[in-house]
């Protein structure tokens, strides 16, 4: 197929053309025109559309696909419809699966299943065998079958001298551990953040000292170690002031912040509405303009999603008996470009598409002549609903259905296909 797109702005942070209003000509999926103005040949498919805009292809590296075990909240294949239909031509999935991803059998099942697709899926193999946090699981063998890196997703390693082997281990061979951080000896069973909301609300709150303890900890192995280590769901004022740190002192940290944590705080629970109990919890306003600052100066990497599908009989229930957790592929952009703070738009789409690949170790694709077209076609300006009928997800746990958004893809093209969102 030969594909003519017309009039787009293009977003690409170092680009000769970056803001530049360019029609690009992809034929047999590689790019072999960018200019001012290509005339439309015939029998040429033409994609253009008001407020254009282009970037490389979006990426989410913390996504819950739920497969194996889980299919009925959402499948790889499902997942990846989900995904291209939000922007996104690579995603990184958790290892929160039954079974875990803790083997190179079920890594290689990902990489197998999503081959063909439009997204790259690339899966993220277990620190801990059965992500139990006991003994480490086979990360060489995981690495050789493709696992891009380890991680026991939303169970932080308690262990200090399991995660500390592991950041030792997986230096060898240049991969990275990402961390979810909590100190369960604190946070116990906590609902929500533990603020004057918690205590209005009668739940049981989670202090911010559990996410923090935990990113000091960590902090300390990373620098012990030498490793890699990526700090993930960051989401309190004194977590961003420890990584700026961290990264001021030369330690190999990278961190990435979920977009609902950028968009509501904890008075958003006043209703009970158990699609907003989530893990990391939502913060306070002043956690919230934290988290934007640490954008803005690059102490914070990465806009992820945390994508988590969840059904009926998780959500439609108490707030203390509900699972924790949205979907968030179909609102990443839309969420984070609202609340980007003083963020540029070319620095936000930086923390969607260069950045995560550059964290896991993934070729970064590029706009130009010769390249293999990977990229995403978005109005960052377009008002709309999200509407439970056109979310691809299988499961619907979002509390912004019904919702007015701003900033929507509106296609995708690569590995030779082109869908429109």
């Amino acid at each position: 197929m030969t594909l003519l797109i017309k009039s787009a702005k293009l977003i690409e942070k170092g680009s000769a053309l970056n803001g530049k209003t360019v029609d690009i000509l992809i034929e047999n999926g590689t790019i072999t025109e960018i200019k001012s103005k290509i005339a439309a040949a015939k029998d040429v498919r033409v994609f253009e559309a008001k407020g254009l805009h282009v970037s490389i292809g979006w990426f989410d590296m913390q996504v819950n696909f739920c497969d194996p075990g889980y299919e009925h909240k959402e499948d790889l294949l499902n997942g990846t419809k989900a995904a291209a239909h939000s922007g996104f031509t690579g995603v990184a999935v958790t290892s929160n699966t039954n079974p875990p991803l803790h083997s190179k059998s079920e890594i290689e099942y990902v990489i197998n299943k999503t081959q063909r697709e439009l997204v790259d899926v690339y899966p993220i193999g277990a620190v801990s065998k059965n992500r139990d946090g006991k003994d480490m699981a086979e990360l060489y063998d995981m690495h050789l079958s493709g696992a891009i890196a380890f991680s026991d997703d939303k169970r932080a390693v308690a262990d200090a001298g399991l995660l500390l082997r592991a950041l030792q281990y997986t230096k060898n061979f240049g991969s990275v551990i990402i961390t979810h951080c909590d100190e369960k000896s604190i946070s116990l069973d906590g609902k929500m953040n533990e603020s004057k909301t918690s205590v209005s609300l009668g739940l049981k709150g989670i202090p911010a000292l559990a996410e923090e303890l935990m990113v000091a900890r960590n902090i300390y192995l990373a620098e012990y170690t030498g490793g890699k280590i990526h700090i993930s769901n960051v989401s309190t004022k004194r977590s961003v002031e420890l990584i700026r740190a961290a990264k001021a002192k030369k330690i190999k940290i990278t961190a990435s912040v979920n977009a609902y944590n950028l968009n509501n705080d904890d008075s958003a629970l006043a209703d009970f509405d158990t699609n907003f109990k989530l893990n990391p919890p939502l913060r306070e306003k002043a956690d919230m303009a934290a988290l934007q600052r640490g954008l803005t100066d690059g102490t914070i990497d990465v806009i992820t999603s945390d994508h988590r599908p969840e059904d009926i009989e998780n959500k439609q229930v108490e707030f203390d008996h509900a699972a924790n957790g949205m979907i968030g592929l179909e609102t990443l952009f839309a969420l984070a470009y609202a609340n980007k703070g003083k963020l540029k738009l070319q620095d936000l789409i930086e923390k969607i598409t260069i950045q995560p690949r550059k964290i896991l170790g993934i070729k970064i694709p590029k706009i130009a002549k010769g390249e293999k077209a990977n990229i995403t076609l978005f109005n960052p300006d377009l008002n709309w609903t999200l509407e439970e009928k056109k979310i691809f997800s299988r499961s619907k746990n979002s509390p912004y259905l019904g919702g007015k958004l701003k900033g929507k893809a509106l296609a995708v093209y690569h590995n030779g296909k082109f869908l429109v969102c």
